[in-house]
């Protein structure tokens, strides 16, 4: 697979900062210009990582013809602008966005369309995907070894840092963390028909939202059933209460069960991620080992998917196309929580 794609990176965040440019540093990928909404932290983003070229703003960075995958890593609200505007140059083979794409349904609609319409591919950076003890599960449910799907859960109970931007939007969890997670059971069983979401305010956090403490029931035709809880409250784990701060995934088969630990909200900082999983007649669970954790390694794969269908010319596995489904599922969860109901996904789509 050819790896040395010219990326030019919009932001310089900690996700910029502390994943992408980290994971791709490990791999080899070839960041190769960056701007930001103020210079100087660009400048101390590419001091550290080597990138050659410190463009004065977003626009100048996106007239730079030599890029050939755009990476953005910028606040949602943002995003669709400089996504248009690459599709209006049409100078990029691929942009790499951040999830949410967009902050409804039809707005990521027209980004996708726009970049069909460019000839440019588009992914989005769902990168709960490439956690190694999610992409190992996926290994299990593809190859049979739990046999038909009964039933799953996520359940986290973890403290994120919310970032300023959020208040603006006036969301905490459900385009922040539950997205991982929404997608993430799209990723392992398809899209589901239905799905109900209750939701609370967190105690801890200020700005006002309702999207705190967030739980999801997804139904799928076939009777399997999914069940999301994200808990962004944990208990008063920062007032002084011992906390037990996790992210644990549980799938249950006909034939067996796998239990995955993703590490990256522990204490250190990241801890790798981990999976166990048994067979009917097994003698205890397997423990395979797991190279890397989530948070930094997840955010490599995700350009790799980029880099990889550039280089087949096949699909991309994080498509534009195909995250539409995934924000069909976060307008489906508002929707419940404004109806008190379960809602239909065809309804949304």
């Amino acid at each position: 697979m050819k790896t040395d794609y010219r990326i030019g990176v919009l932001g310089s965040g900690f996700i910029i900062s502390e994943c992408h440019l980290v994971s791709y540093e490990k791999l080899g990928y070839k960041p190769v210009a960056i701007a930001s909404r103020t210079k100087a932290n660009a400048e101390k983003a590419a001091q550290g990582f080597g990138i050659d070229t410190v463009h004065e703003d977003y626009d100048a960075l996106l007239g730079d013809a030599s890029i050939e995958v755009l990476d953005i890593a910028v606040p949602p609200q943002q995003q669709p602008a400089l996504i248009l505007a690459a599709c209006e140059r049409g100078t990029v083979k691929a942009i790499l966005a951040q999830k949410p794409l967009a902050l409804d349904l039809e707005e990521g609609r027209k980004l996708v369309e726009a970049c069909e319409q460019a000839g440019i591919l588009l992914a989005v950076n769902q990168n709960m995907r490439h956690d190694p003890s999610v992409k190992a599960g996926k290994g299990l449910l593809e190859s049979g070894q739990l046999g038909d799907p009964v039933f799953a859960t996520i359940d986290m109970r973890g403290i994120p840092h919310w970032q300023p931007w959020q208040e603006e939007i006036g969301g905490a969890s459900l385009k922040i963390m539950s997205i991982h997670h929404l997608d993430c059971m799209r990723f392992w069983f398809g899209d589901p028909e239905r799905l109900f979401c209750s939701m609370r305010p967190d105690p801890r956090t200020t700005f006002p939202h309702e999207d705190g403490i967030c739980t999801y029931v997804l139904e799928y035709e076939n009777g399997f059933r999914a069940v999301i809880i994200d808990d962004v409250w944990t208990g008063p784990a920062h007032e002084g209460c011992p906390g037990d701060v996790r992210i644990e995934w549980r799938v249950e088969g006909l034939d067996g069960v796998a239990i995955g630990d993703i590490g990256w909200c522990k204490d250190p900082y990241t801890s790798p991620s981990s999976i166990r999983h048994a067979r009917k007649g097994d003698d205890g669970f397997q423990n395979p080992a797991l190279e890397g954790s989530w948070f930094p390694d997840a955010f490599g794969g995700t350009m790799g998917d980029v880099f990889k269908a550039l280089d087949t010319g096949g699909p991309c596995a994080l498509s534009g196309r195909d995250n539409l489904g995934t924000l069909a599922l976060i307008e489906a969860a508002q929707v419940s929580v404004r109806e008190h109901r379960a809602v239909g996904i065809s309804e949304i789509l």
